[in-house]
Order: C-alpha cells, then sequence, then structure tokens
C-alpha cells in the first residue's frame, strides 16, 4: 500500500514539475524552468543580439514534457517589448502568430511558423519582432520568447533539423489562419505536409 502511495505522489510530483523547453529559435535567455510561469521566462527586456529568422517557410522546435499540451505563439513589433501588453492589437487582443492548438505526446515537436503571412503591421523583410510562446499543459501557463530579425534571405542552418521526437523531416511553409484575436480562432499546429512529423497533434483547442 505504501509503494503504491509513492507511485501516485511521484507521478502527481513528475505533473507539477513537468515544463516546455524553446529549442530553436534561441529563447530570450538561457532557460529557466522555475521562472517560467512569468512573462518571458522572467527575461524582461529584448536580447542584445537577435535571432535571424526566415520571414517565410520557418519553424520552430521544442521539447514537452507533458503529455497532453496546448500552444499559442504571440507576436510583437515593439523593439524592446516588456509586458504582454505589447502583445496585444490596438483592441486589446492578443496578436498571434500562430493560432492555439492542442497536442498530445512527450519529447520534441516542430512547428512551422510562416510568419509572412500573419498580415500583422510591421512583419516583414529586416523587421525586428519578439515571438512569445504560450504553453499549458494543464497546470498553469507557461511562457518563452525569442527575439528575431526577420530575412527573405535567410535559411535555417541545417543542422537544426525540424523533427518530432524519432521522426525527422525537412521543413516547409505552413499558412497560419487568422492572427487579429486570441478569441474564437482555432488552426493546427500541424500543416498538412507536417502530418508525418506532427502525427501526435490531435485536437484543436478555442481560446
Amino acid at each position: 500500500m505504501f509503494f503504491s502511495m509513492f507511485v501516485l505522489l511521484s507521478g502527481v510530483i513528475t505533473l507539477v514539475n513537468a515544463h516546455f523547453e524553446l529549442a530553436y529559435p534561441p529563447p530570450r535567455g538561457p532557460f529557466d524552468d522555475n521562472n517560467e510561469v512569468n512573462f518571458c521566462d522572467n527575461y524582461v527586456h529584448a536580447a542584445a543580439n537577435r535571432s535571424e529568422f526566415p520571414l517565410s517557410g520557418g519553424f520552430v522546435t521544442l521539447a514537452s514534457e507533458h503529455v497532453s499540451w496546448s500552444l499559442g505563439i504571440l507576436l510583437s513589433t515593439v523593439q524592446d517589448p516588456t509586458s504582454f501588453d505589447n502583445f496585444t492589437t490596438s483592441s486589446g487582443q492578443q496578436q498571434l502568430a500562430r493560432n492555439y492548438a492542442s497536442a498530445t505526446g512527450v519529447g520534441s515537436f516542430c512547428i512551422p511558423l510562416d510568419l509572412s503571412n500573419t498580415g500583422i503591421s510591421g512583419v516583414g523583410d529586416g523587421a525586428n519582432v519578439t515571438i512569445q510562446f504560450l504553453y499549458n499543459g494543464g497546470d498553469g501557463s507557461l511562457y518563452q520568447c525569442a527575439d528575431l530579425t526577420l530575412s527573405n534571405n535567410f535559411t535555417i542552418p541545417s543542422n537544426i533539423t525540424c523533427s518530432n521526437s524519432s521522426t525527422t523531416n525537412t521543413a516547409s511553409s505552413s499558412s497560419p489562419s487568422s492572427t487579429s484575436s486570441g478569441k474564437n480562432v482555432a488552426n493546427r499546429i500541424a500543416a498538412p505536409g507536417f502530418a508525418g512529423v506532427l502525427g501526435f497533434l490531435a485536437t484543436l483547442v478555442v481560446v
């Protein structure tokens, strides 16, 4: 009986301590799992050296420690976004580069991110932007940010693979849905061409 209770408690502790970690593009600062509950993992100011990122045909990779989770990607064109308000539209709604969607599976995930189709003003070749990842595994929201300079001519290095756990594929473009609001919108994390890469992705989430 004591052993059964220990196993049960261990599972609860694992769930509470589960996190996600952004792998690519590089996050705003070194990963700190204790601060993921805060804006941009508690890195308030933009990184001094932004990462170059393709305006179209890009992807992001992350590691998930939750079996079931949801993710949305916000975007700010403010040069030094320091609060959640900098990731909203003029009407106060979340400015989404990728709509919220849910997925299942623990391990590495690759998510297409074509910023050229967001329709967000100020997103273009040479623009400095920040994307913020909003991840929820069922026990609260977690946040990480990446500060980017967009380029029509940049290609993600070949040593950065687009992979889902043990499956590896190359990146292709996706078409994100409307980004004007974080409410009443939903879209699959995986684009049709990524069915094999993101086979774990499942039901949609409407926030």
